[in-house]
């Protein structure tokens, strides 16, 4: 059967979730939590994605993101596959880590309505999972795996750089301030006391609603129809672009380009800026500071895969790529590299801070 098509543009939000294979746990303690959170934020300097809300259960996750470019497939595919790595090492297991293909909900960020809705969806989770009770006088900052203690609690200083608490609260007509900060969990904490904790979070249903339309726990769009048909027709250009869509779709060109685009651009310059031809790059060594120090770069800040590195800086091969960038001393190898080369490594990595 084949699968549904992602709707990627430029700008768009998404409400994704993914649960652990068989639903089993994908968080055994708080060392797992945090380093989903790190993953994350590398996942988040490689694509650019501004995250406006999270919450970390046991068995699954919720993300609100935005996508400056459309390369949600690109960088959900590292983020799982990363994470399912990670996690089977840490643990010393083997196979999946989730379940069925993780849930993408194109959502109306712009209107105020339905980013309000989702963001108190997320933001209050562990008050329907009776993970905390508020009734009882906890608060949800006694939850510590959201981005409400994790984050919009917190001064700018002290919070992930991809975390848009910016935008999150000033959409609540809140300042990022104490008090703005404060006035964002008190909110949280009377919805969560003067409602019904099966369904705090949950907006109440028309009937009238459009029945693709998600209601936070099915369908796959949040927001107006209007906004609906507008996903219906960008989605009905992309298959005709991409037919027939199957599981060979994420693998397709025009999926791949805009997730290497970067890469290419950043590998032609970095060649050059390093005194390096392509047509000779086999005659360096893979361990040449030029190259590891490209590796690191595309490596931390795109989503191409360490076989395509072993491929495109011609060193050998994907292990040896990951042994390299291992062995790296980033302050020694700057040593050795013509300053045209650290001149263009310190832009690179100052773009999309």
């Amino acid at each position: 059967m084949a699968r549904s098509i992602r709707i990627q543009s430029a700008g768009a939000y998404y409400h994704v979730m993914a649960r652990g294979n068989r639903r089993e746990d994908i968080f055994h303690a708080d060392d797992d939590r945090r380093f989903f959170l790190h993953t994350l934020g590398q996942a988040c300097e490689m694509t650019g994605w501004r995250v406006q809300a999270w919450v970390l259960m046991s068995n699954h996750y919720h993300l609100f993101l935005q996508t400056p470019e459309p390369n949600l497939v690109a960088g959900m595919s590292w983020l799982q596959n990363t994470l399912t790595r990670r996690y089977n090492v840490r643990h010393r297991k083997w196979g999946r880590l989730f379940g069925d293909r993780y849930k993408a909900v194109v959502v109306e960020g712009e209107d105020r309505y339905h980013y309000q809705t989702l963001m108190d969806y997320i933001h209050l989770n562990p008050v329907r999972a009776r993970m905390i009770r508020p009734k009882a006088g906890q608060s949800v900052l006694d939850y510590p795996w959201s981005s409400v203690a994790g984050g919009y609690a917190l001064p700018a200083a002290k919070r992930a750089k991809w975390l848009d608490a910016g935008a999150g609260l000033k959409a609540f007509n809140l300042a990022d301030t104490a008090a703005g900060r404060r006035g964002m969990v008190e909110r949280l904490d009377k919805r969560a006391v003067s409602e019904e904790t099966k369904s705090c979070g949950v907006p109440p249903q028309s009937e009238e609603v459009d029945a693709r339309a998600s209601h936070l726990r099915r369908g796959w769009y949040w927001g107006t129809q209007g906004f609906g048909e507008a996903i219906r027709k960008l989605g009905r250009k992309l298959l005709k672009q991409a037919a027939p869509v199957s599981r060979a779709y994420q693998k397709h060109e025009l999926v791949r380009e805009h997730g290497e685009r970067q890469a290419r651009e950043w590998l032609v310059r970095g060649l050059k800026a390093g005194g390096m031809k392509s047509s000779a790059l086999s005659k360096v060594k893979g361990s040449d500071s030029r190259k590891v120090l490209l590796a690191d770069l595309l490596w931390r800040r795109t989503v191409v895969s360490q076989e395509w590195l072993a491929e495109k800086l011609e060193m050998k091969s994907a292990a040896n790529v990951s042994q390299q960038l291992r062995r790296l001393d980033v302050k020694e190898a700057l040593k050795k590299v013509p300053e045209e080369l650290k001149t263009f490594l310190a832009e690179a990595d100052a773009t999309r801070q």
